[in-house]
Formats: C-alpha cells, sequence, structure tokens
C-alpha cells in the first residue's frame, strides 16, 4: 500500500515521531496504519479529549453561572455588606470587550432594591485552588496570550493588549499604554526596534503578578501596534470595572474592588441576588475547537476537575478526564494527560486513541452539536488552508494541532458513498515549517482518499 509511505519515505516527516490511523466508522474496517498505538504529543488535538468529556457531563445546552451576591442586610436601598462576584469557570465573561451584561447586572441590582453599596465589589475565585498557571506549562509562554492564567472568574478573554510606539532601527519600542487599562502594571522592557518584518515579540509574567518582562524585536518605524499578553489578575479587573459603572449608573460604592482567591468553607452566608448564564455549552465548545481557543478548553478543563471535589485543583481535572474516558472504553492506559488543552510537552496520545473517541462521540446524543464543533477543510477556523481547493474541501471536520515540528489532525472525513471515516495523522519532530509538514498531510490524505472512493 502507498499511501503511508508518503509519510515515511520522504524528508520532511520521513523520520518524524508518527501515529497514523484512519478507518471507516460505517463498516469498522482499517483503511490505514502506521504505529496507531504509540503515544506521541497532541499539541491542540487534545482539545478532542477536553470538549467531548464537557458535552457528554455537561450536554450541549448548559450554561455556567456567574452569580452576585451579598452579605449583610439591604436597608432603604442602602446594602450594610460587600457585593461579591462569584466566577464558575466562565470563559466568556467580557469576551472581545463586551460590556453590555455589566448594565444587566446593574439592572438586576436596582430591581433588588440596591441604590448603595456602603462596602466592595468582590471577585470570588476560590471556585479553583491558586494554582493558576499549569505547572506543565513551558514558562517561556507564561504571560502570553495564548496561554493565560485559568481561574475561577475569567474576564476580557484574560488578554490585554500592549500598546508599543516603535522607531528607528536599534532604539527600543515605548510602551504606551495597555487595553484594557491595568492599574499597576509594571513592564521590564527590551523589545527592540529592528529590520525585521514580523512581531517578534514576547510577553512573559505569571498571574496575580503586576511585572512583565517585554523581549523580542519588532519592525522599526512602524508607528503604534499592539502585543497580546495575559491579563494577571481579570477578576479582579472585572470587580474594578464593575464597581466604575455602579458610580457612573448612579450607585455609590464606599469601598475599592477587591478578590478572594483562597476556599474557605466557613465563610459567611451569602444572599443571592442575580445568575448571569454563558452561552450554551455547544457554542463554547464550537469556539473551542473551530478557534483552537486554550482559555476556552482550559476553562472546560479545570470546572471538570472540581466535579472531585473543591477547591478544584489541576490533578483533580487531570484524573476526572482520563478516568472519564478509561470508564467508557477508550483506551487512555499509555496516554499522559497533563492539561485540557494541549500546551504541555509531556501530553501524549495515540491516534488510536482519538480514533477510538471520535467512533464514541458519533454515536453520542450529542453527536451533531460535537461535529458541529470542528472547523471544515479549506473553509473554516484552523483547517482553512486544509486541502482548500481540492476534492477534499467541506470533506473533512478536524481539529489541527501545532506547535514547532509538529503538525496533527484528527477528525472525519465523509466519503462520497456516504461513508465516514474517522481518521487520526500525529506527526511529531518533524523538520521544516509547519505548513510543509501540512502539505504531506494533506498530499497523504488526498492519498487515502482517492484510492478508496
Amino acid at each position: 500500500m502507498l499511501t503511508i509511505s508518503l509519510l515515511t519515505g520522504n524528508a520532511i516527516t520521513g523520520q518524524a515521531n508518527m501515529s497514523v490511523l484512519v478507518q471507516n466508522m460505517t463498516t469498522g474496517e482499517v483503511i490505514d496504519e502506521y504505529r496507531s498505538g504509540y503515544v506521541v504529543p497532541p499539541a491542540s488535538v487534545m482539545k478532542l479529549l477536553t470538549t467531548a468529556a464537557a458535552l457528554q457531563l455537561l450536554g450541549d445546552d448548559f450554561r455556567f453561572p456567574t452569580t452576585l451576591e451579598h452579605t449583610g442586610t439591604v436597608t432603604n436601598g442602602v446594602l450594610h455588606g460587600d457585593l461579591y462576584i462569584r466566577g464558575n469557570c466562565d470563559p466568556s465573561l467580557g469576551t472581545k470587550g463586551k460590556q453590555a451584561f455589566l448594565y444587566q447586572w446593574i439592572k438586576a441590582l436596582r430591581a433588588y432594591g440596591i441604590q448603595r453599596i456602603d462596602g466592595a465589589v468582590i471577585a470570588d475565585m476560590t471556585m479553583l485552588d491558586g494554582d493558576a498557571q499549569n505547572p506543565n506549562w513551558l514558562c517561556e509562554d507564561a504571560g502570553n496570550y495564548y496561554a493565560p492564567g485559568i481561574f475561577a472568574l475569567n474576564y476580557y478573554d484574560n488578554t490585554m493588549n500592549i500598546v508599543l510606539r516603535s522607531g528607528p532601527v536599534g532604539t527600543p519600542a515605548v510602551v504606551m499604554n495597555t487595553e484594557p487599562k491595568v492599574d499597576d502594571i509594571r513592564f521590564i522592557n527590551h523589545i527592540r526596534c529592528g529590520t525585521i518584518t514580523y512581531d517578534g515579540a514576547f510577553v512573559t509574567g505569571l498571574p496575580y503578578s503586576h511585572e512583565r518582562y517585554l523581549t523580542g524585536s519588532v519592525p522599526s518605524n512602524l508607528g503604534t501596534f499592539g502585543v497580546k499578553g495575559d491579563l494577571p489578575n481579570p477578576g479582579l479587573l472585572l470587580a474594578k470595572h464593575f464597581t466604575m459603572r455602579l458610580r457612573e449608573q448612579g450607585i455609590a460604592v464606599e469601598r475599592e474592588a477587591n478578590y478572594i482567591a483562597d476556599y474557605n468553607p466557613l465563610t459567611p452566608p451569602r444572599t443571592l441576588i442575580y445568575t448571569h448564564y454563558s452561552e450554551p455549552l455547544g457554542e463554547l465548545i464550537r469556539e473551542t475547537n473551530v478557534n483552537s481557543n486554550n482559555l476556552y478548553a482550559e476553562s472546560l478543563f479545570r470546572y471538570l476537575g472540581t466535579r472531585y471535589g473543591l477547591p478544584g485543583t489541576i490533578h483533580n481535572s487531570q484524573e476526572m478526564l482520563r478516568d472519564y474516558w478509561r470508564r467508557r472504553g477508550i483506551n487512555v492506559q499509555n496516554a499522559i494527560i497533563k492539561d485540557g488543552c494541549g500546551l504541555a510537552p509531556q501530553d501524549a496520545v495515540s491516534a488510536k486513541t482519538f480514533v477510538q473517541l471520535l467512533n464514541y462521540m458519533a454515536r453520542s446524543p450529542y453527536a451533531e452539536a460535537w461535529f458541529r464543533s470542528l472547523p471544515v477543510s479549506g473553509e473554516t477556523g484552523t483547517l482553512k488552508s486544509l486541502c482548500a481547493g481540492t476534492e477534499l474541501q467541506g470533506r473533512i471536520h478536524a481539529k489541527s494541532g501545532t506547535i514547532a515540528g509538529t503538525k496533527n489532525f484528527a477528525g472525519y472525513i465523509d466519503m462520497p458513498s456516504g461513508d465516514r471515516w474517522a481518521f487520526a495523522v500525529l506527526v511529531n519532530s518533524a523538520p521544516g515549517k509547519a505548513k510543509n509538514i501540512q502539505y504531506v498531510i494533506q498530499q497523504y490524505l488526498l492519498d487515502v482518499y482517492r484510492r478508496n472512493q
């Protein structure tokens, strides 16, 4: 069979660490296979394990609740106590900077009878432990927008835009401001303006710390432009923004915003005022898989861990995901699960495991929402360039995964006969650029398709 030799017999992927399996789900026939039981780093294909478990456990119509609660009493329009925003891992609060929900919260407070708060607005982030940065992620990723801290209260995509101004070659880029504004942020700036034509700047820092290191290079004489980094404390920023909006709308707040991060089962009782709900989980999972959103995937991962106990821990999330799929007959015995999004370089999953998962989800009550969550070849999301303009455009629904030297795909191929195939092609430690690795994989998929129509 020639097909697998397209991967094993060329200079780009021939010496790579690979695991490959293509199976006709309709007949059960194995179409092609190469080291399918060997585990390799899945990169963002790991999101399939996370989003599938979330769909199965929670349902596609599940909505993350965020509650407004108060201590003390309300008398003659005055809250004699504090107003709490209790987070439950919703990744979508304030996404893309949207603020309309804050005015809905203000409307709810007024309906409750609150006209003044003699305490503070406090962000309650105690549903998760204080380990906001997964210790299995690389230090060089911490602080970048794609590897933000994960909190019980996430806000503004946990991302800030650092506005820089570039000048002549060799001069430092000047930090102008951040969007949104972050009080007390301190930048140690080593970004230089160079002759490069691309953004080569990096942001490094840790959750809760208001210090960020800026390194690398940017094009010279570019004017102002943005570099994205993570928000140090999104829950606190949300509490500050809500405090500002309350004051602007005529509801006085006596003290400044604050946050709590340590779980304490003996906290004073609170009274529920209002519950805000996210979009349905089916929509959140579509954002996760189509755009490979690490914040969304990791928030789902951490939320699932809370089913093992509070506060939620990364260890509980790891064990929850492994146990869930093991109990459903998915072979995760040799899999290494360190996170939910695939950033951890220690993650390792086989092609066989992913194909088993894809078969399982095709029979799920949530199969339609699951299938809809996957990007489409040549058309949407991270698959927009895969097989574009070929006979496989629009026929592949799959998740991709990309890191240095790695290009992975796992999903479904719809055949003209009406059969549906499940496949996983995981290629690691290959030389060259990701686009070149993808081209080889594309040629492989086209060859398999053409030979088996």
